[in-house]
Formats: C-alpha cells, sequence, structure tokens
C-alpha cells in the first residue's frame, strides 16, 4: 500500500532540519517574548503610558501565538508516521499560522479601544521612564528577529536528496511518491516559505513597529507636550497590525482550504501532457492540486487517450521533471476506437 511510504516520506523530509531549527528558535522567543511582555505591562500601568500598555498587552498575544508556533512544529513532528493523517501533519503549523493572525487582529481591536479611550479622557504619563522601557522591549524584539531568520536561513541552507518510492496499482491506477531535491530550493515561479515560522516572525515585527511608534509618541509628548500623540500612535500601530494579520490569514488560509489551483505548477502538469501527447489524442479531463509540505504537492488528474499503450508508469516519468510533485495518482481512460 502506498500510505506507509508516503509517511515515511513526510517524517524523513517534511520535518527536516529546518523545521527542527525553526521548533527551537520559536520556543525561545516564546519565553524571552514572555519576559518582556510583564515588563511593558507593568511598566505601562505604573507609568500611565497608553502605547507602552498596549505595546505590552500586544506583546502578550505574541507570547502566546509564539507559543503556539513552537507546540505546532512539536504536535506535527510527534505525529507525522500517524497513519490516520493521509498526508501529514504539516498543515498543524499552517493552522497554528492562521490562528496567530486572528490573534493579531484581536489585539489590534484592543489597540485601538484603549487609544479611543485615551484620547477622551487623558491622563499624566511619565515619560523619561516610560521611553526607556520602550526601547528595552524594541531591543528584545530585534533580538528575537535576529534568532528567527538565523532559524529560517538555517532551513533553507540544508537541503536533502529524497528518492522516489513507486507503487503501481493496477487498471491503470498509479500512486507515486516522487524526488524533492532540497526543501530550501527555490524554484523560478515562487518561493515557498515556513507560514508557522513566517507568523512568528511577523508578529515579531509588529513587536517591533509598535515599540518604535510608542517611543516616537513618548519621546514628542515629553519634548514639545503632545500628549495626543501617545493614543494616535496606539492607533497608527493597530492599523499597521491588521494589515500584517490580513495579509498572513490570506496566506494561511489558502493552504488550509486547498485554494492551490491558480499555483504556477498547475499549468506546469498541464504543459507537460500537452507537450507529451501531441502524437496521440489524449485530454486531460481532470486534476486537482494540493500542498503537502512547504514545496511539496499531491496530485490527482485524469486523462482520457486514443494511445492503448499510454500506461501511468509514463506518466510519471513526464512528470518526474518537477521535483515539487512528491504523490500523484493517475487514471487512464481509453477513447472508443
Amino acid at each position: 500500500m502506498a500510505e506507509e511510504p508516503l509517511q515515511h516520506w513526510i517524517h524523513d523530509h517534511v520535518f527536516d532540519h529546518g523545521s527542527h531549527a525553526a521548533e527551537r528558535g520559536t520556543r525561545l522567543v516564546m519565553w524571552i517574548t514572555a519576559l518582556t511582555m510583564v515588563v511593558e505591562i507593568v511598566a505601562g500601568w505604573w507609568f500611565n503610558s497608553m502605547a507602552l500598555l498596549a505595546d505590552g498587552w500586544h506583546m502578550s498575544s505574541h507570547a502566546v501565538a509564539i507559543g503556539l508556533s513552537a507546540f505546532a512544529y512539536a504536535a506535527a513532528r510527534r505525529y507525522a508516521s500517524d497513519p490516520r493523517f493521509a498526508f501529514g501533519t504539516w498543515k498543524m503549523e499552517i493552522l497554528a499560522g492562521f490562528a496567530s493572525a486572528i490573534f493579531l487582529l484581536g489585539v489590534a481591536a484592543l489597540m485601538v479601544a484603549g487609544s479611543v479611550e485615551r484620547l477622551f479622557a487623558p491622563q499624566a504619563i511619565h515619560y523619561q521612564e516610560a521611553i526607556v522601557i520602550a526601547v528595552l522591549g524594541l531591543a528584545v524584539n530585534l533580538v528575537c528577529a535576529l534568532i528567527l531568520g538565523q532559524a529560517h536561513d538555517h532551513g533553507h541552507g540544508h537541503g536533502h536528496d529524497h528518492h522516489a518510492h513507486d507503487h503501481a496499482h493496477g487498471h491503470d491506477h498509479h500512486h507515486d511518491h516522487a524526488q524533492e531535491r532540497d526543501q530550501g530550493h527555490e524554484h523560478g515561479h515562487a518561493q515557498h516559505h515556513d507560514l508557522n515560522l513566517r507568523a512568528a516572525y511577523v508578529h515579531v515585527i509588529a513587536d517591533a513597529a509598535t515599540s518604535v511608534l510608542a517611543i516616537v509618541a513618548l519621546v514628542g509628548g515629553w519634548m514639545y507636550g503632545w500628549s495626543w500623540l501617545d493614543p494616535v500612535m496606539g492607533i497608527v500601530g493597530a492599523v499597521l497590525v491588521a494589515l500584517w494579520s490580513r495579509n498572513l490569514i490570506r496566506q494561511t488560509g489558502a493552504v488550509l482550504l486547498d485554494r492551490e489551483m491558480d499555483h504556477p505548477v498547475v499549468e506546469e502538469i498541464r504543459d507537460v501532457v500537452r507537450s507529451a501527447t501531441v502524437d496521440a489524442p489524449t485530454d486531460l479531463t481532470d486534476l486537482h492540486v494540493w500542498r503537502v509540505g512547504k514545496q511539496a504537492y499531491a496530485c490527482a488528474l485524469t486523462l482520457v487517450t486514443a494511445n492503448p499503450d499510454l500506461s501511468a508508469q509514463q506518466v510519471r516519468q513526464w512528470l518526474a521533471q518537477h521535483e515539487e510533485i512528491v504523490h500523484s495518482t493517475i487514471e487512464i481512460h481509453r477513447k472508443p476506437r
């Protein structure tokens, strides 16, 4: 049966060295973020800064979301060989990224509510003390971004040669686990990201941006008496966070819903069939493509042909040139003579 070798492929190659590096990086960033969150929330409340308090609460959601990212890596790795997951557990990571984006939207809404309240009911702020804490928060965010950036580069720097697992199923049905080389390889038409790691990175960058805005607001209030700048920067930060969240929801949602039929690999499959069957009338009547890894795809296709010799093995050889296709189900029907 094809299921067991596919599970082995997923276990050996989807959860590669890069995934382990990402898991370690997100776990470390989670603890750093949680500690800084406590400092900023206490300082924001003590020094009466809405921008600093918003940044602290914003960071609290990041601690939870980044922790969720680390948990997703661990859970996906733990259940990678579980046969109940037909195409592996990689989408656990994508689900964590989607949940992180929802966290970001919730935080943006809270930031807007708190900032609007401060616009209509301003309060005194201990500017100098708050600036020190905001700068500390920014420094921590930059360190966390560096950690996650190194985890990303580490994963893209380790390649693997993946061997094919072929299993014929009779009646011209064939399941193919083709080669996939170098998880960090970038094909000419697209770059494949670790969306779970990207979600954690977006959280950190959002934190850094709100820290910068908090510093600007505090310096403006301290030097020029612009007390209104503090809540205004809170609103500006919320808008930025909402925009980043929207983009992340769109990316992760497309993978979760298998909305991949506009991906360049789909047209590549069609081109392969067209170019290989010019001498014999062959129609590609059904094609489904979905993602099962960072840059790994599965496909199911049906061919109707007048060529009596066309086999699933031949079609497998045509598709082998596209290494991102790691699993294929091929069905062939003969046209009546």
